[in-house]
């Protein structure tokens, strides 16, 4: 899976009015962002101001999307870093579930 890809299973995973409503970026460095605004219902690859911005390798988050890799581990061990308001971090549990 590649950041275009994820981006759509995202897209598709995200609609206005759903359970999640903050915004969260995620940031995989070199590879790129990715932005989900779930009150609005929008996910788009912007570099945008949001409640919690996740920083994570790109393999290592998608060890984490397939459930290959625990979260609070990945944290732990500083391969997933939270800046911004965390519990907006611990509600993407069941929304990953659905970029796998």
């Amino acid at each position: 899976m590649d950041l275009a890809e994820l981006t759509a299973k995202a897209a598709s995973a995200v609609t206005a009015g759903g359970d999640f409503t903050k915004k969260v970026k995620f940031d995989f460095g070199d590879i790129g962002k990715l932005f989900i605004d779930g009150a609005a219902g929008n996910v788009d690859n912007s570099d945008s101001e949001a409640d919690a911005t996740v920083k994570v390798d790109w393999e290592d988050f998608q060890k984490l999307a397939a459930g290959q890799m625990d979260p609070t581990m990945a944290f732990m061990q500083g391969k997933l870093k939270v800046l911004g308001d965390m519990s907006v971090a611990m509600q993407l549990q069941g929304l990953m579930s659905k970029f796998s």
